[in-house]
C-alpha cells in the first residue's frame, strides 16, 4: 500500500507540473537559427551549442529547443546542462541526429566521451517528438580492444543519457544502432519514458535498449525494444521502478543486475514488470547477480506477461561468473527475496522453463508463484514435449496452484 501510494502522489504531482508547463507561453529556438544545416553531412555541433545557449539564457519560464522536422544533423558528442534560468526545459526533436561513424573521428575528451547524448542536472525537462537518434554503432560493434584500448574503454557510453536530473519525461523518440546503451538513466529521480521505439540488430553487443542504475521513480511505459542485448537492465541503486506494456525482442530480456560484481554490495528493490510480451528472446525476466557479492534484489513483480519462442522465460541466476573461467563458490552472496511471478503464459523453445539457480550460502526466499503456464512450442505453434523446472537453494517460497511446469522447491499452498 506505501508503494501504491507513492506511486499515485508522484503520478498526481507529475501530472500537476506537465499541466503548468504547458499553460505557460514558452521561447522557442530552432536549430537552424543558429546556424545548423541538417544535410546529413555537415557537422552541426557548434550550432546546436550556440542553440542550446540561447534558450538556457532565456529570461522565460519555459523554453523549447527545437530539431526541425525533415532534416539530418550530424552532431559529434554533446552536453546539455540544465542549470538554466527558464525553469523548465522542452527539447523537440521531429528531426534526425546522427552520431559519427567512424569511432576514430569522435570529437571528445574524458569529460564528454561516456555518452553520445547528456542531460544533466536537470529538475523539470520534456524530451519529445517523432523525430530518431541514429548511433551509427556498426564500427564500434566491430572493433576489438586490441586495436583501439583508448576508444574501447570509452565503449561503456551510452547514446542518449539523463544523468543527475528529476521530473523528466520522455515520449515519442526512436532510437537506432546505438553504439552501446541506447537510453541511460542515472542518479535520477521521477523520470516517466514512453512510446520509445529502440532498435539494433540482434547480434549487436552490448546494445541495452534502457538501462537504470541510481534512480528513483522510474517509469517505462508502451514502447517497443529490439536490440542485442537487455531490452530494460536495471542496476544498483534501483528502486521504485514500474515497467509496463513492454514489447520486447530480439534480446535478452528484462533483466534485474548484474549484481555483486567483484564483491561490491547492489540493491535493487520495489520493481513491477507488468503487461510485457517477450518475443524470440534469450531470458524473459531474470534476476541476475555474482558470486560473492553483498546487498540483495527484493519486492519484485512479474504479472500478465506473456512469452513467444523464449529460451528460458524465468529465471533466477546467482552463478554469474566471466566467460571461460571457472569461479569457486563463495560464502557470500546478493541475498534475493519477496518476488512475485503471477499470470505469466506462453511458449518456450528451450528445455528449462522456469530455472531458479540460487546460492548455496544465501538461499532465495519468499520466491511466490501463481496462475503460470508455459508450453513447449515454436512460431506460435504447440509442440509435443514437456517444458522442465531447475531450483536450487529456495526456501520458504510456495505456488499457489496451477503452475506449469511444476516447480518441486515451492511448497503447493492449498486454497479452500
Amino acid at each position: 500500500m506505501i508503494n501504491m501510494g507513492l506511486k499515485l502522489l508522484f503520478s498526481i504531482s507529475f501530472f500537476q507540473w506537465v499541466l503548468s508547463v504547458q499553460s505557460v507561453e514558452p521561447f522557442v529556438y530552432d536549430v537552424n537559427f543558429a546556424g545548423a544545416v541538417g544535410d546529413g553531412e555537415s557537422d552541426d555541433t557548434e550550432a546546436f551549442k550556440n542553440a542550446w545557449n540561447v534558450v538556457c539564457s532565456s529570461h522565460v519560464p519555459l523554453g523549447i529547443f527545437r530539431v526541425p522536422y525533415g532534416q539530418k544533423f550530424l552532431v559529434q558528442p554533446l552536453t546539455f546542462n540544465g542549470e538554466c534560468r527558464p525553469k523548465n526545459i522542452t527539447i523537440q526533436i521531429d528531426g534526425i541526429l546522427i552520431a559519427p561513424s567512424d569511432p576514430s573521428s569522435w570529437k571528445c575528451n574524458d569529460a564528454n566521451c561516456n555518452n553520445w547524448i547528456t542531460f544533466q542536472h536537470f529538475d523539470g525537462l520534456i524530451i519529445r517528438g517523432t523525430g530518431s537518434l541514429h548511433g551509427q554503432g556498426q564500427k564500434w560493434w566491430q572493433m576489438g580492444c586490441m586495436q583501439n584500448k583508448v576508444l574501447c574503454s570509452s565503449q561503456k557510453a551510452a547514446g542518449f543519457a539523463i544523468l543527475d536530473s528529476k521530473n523528466v519525461h520522455i515520449s515519442g523518440l526512436t532510437s537506432v544502432g546505438s553504439r552501446k546503451w541506447h537510453i541511460s538513466i542515472e542518479r535520477s529521480s521521477s523520470v516517466h519514458a514512453s512510446k520509445l521505439n529502440i532498435k539494433a540488430p540482434k547480434d549487436s553487443p552490448n546494445t541495452d535498449g534502457i538501462r537504470i542504475q541510481h534512480s528513483t521513480n522510474v517509469t517505462i511505459a508502451s514502447s517497443t525494444i529490439k536490440t542485442g542485448d537487455d531490452c530494460i537492465g536495471i542496476g544498483d541503486g534501483s528502486k521504485y521502478i514500474n515497467i509496463n506494456r513492454i514489447f520486447c525482442g530480439p534480446g535478452y530480456g528484462i533483466s534485474i543486475g548484474s549484481l555483486g560484481e567483484n564483491g561490491r554490495r547492489e540493491t535493487v528493490e520495489y520493481v513491477t514488470v507488468r503487461r510485457a510480451h517477450f518475443y524470440t528472446t534469450e531470458n524473459g525476466v531474470r534476476i541476475k547477480t555474482w558470486q560473492g557479492g553483498h546487498g540483495y534484489a527484493s519486492h519484485i513483480r512479474f504479472e500478465r506477461i506473456s512469452f513467444s519462442n523464449v529460451i528460458r522465460p524465468i529465471i533466477i541466476d546467482q552463478y554469474s561468473c566471466p566467460p571461460h573461467q571457472h569461479c569457486k563458490n563463495y560464502s557470500t552472496a546478493v541475498e534475493i527475496s519477496n518476488i512475485v511471478y503471477n499470470d505469466l503464459r506462453g511458449t518456450t523453445n528451450g528445455e528449462i522453463a522456469v530455472d531458479l539457480s540460487c546460492s548455496e550460502s544465501a538461499p532465495c526466499k519468499n520466491i511466490r508463484m501463481k496462475n503460470i503456464h508455459l508450453d513447449y512450442g515454436i512460431n506460435g505453434k504447440i509442440y509435443d514435449g514437456h517444458p522442465k523446472s531447475h531450483c536450487l537453494s529456495v526456501v520458504q517460497s510456495w505456488d499457489e496452484g496451477n503452475v506449469y511446469p511444476n516447480v518441486p522447491c515451492l511448497t503447493r499452498k492449498l486454497s479452500y
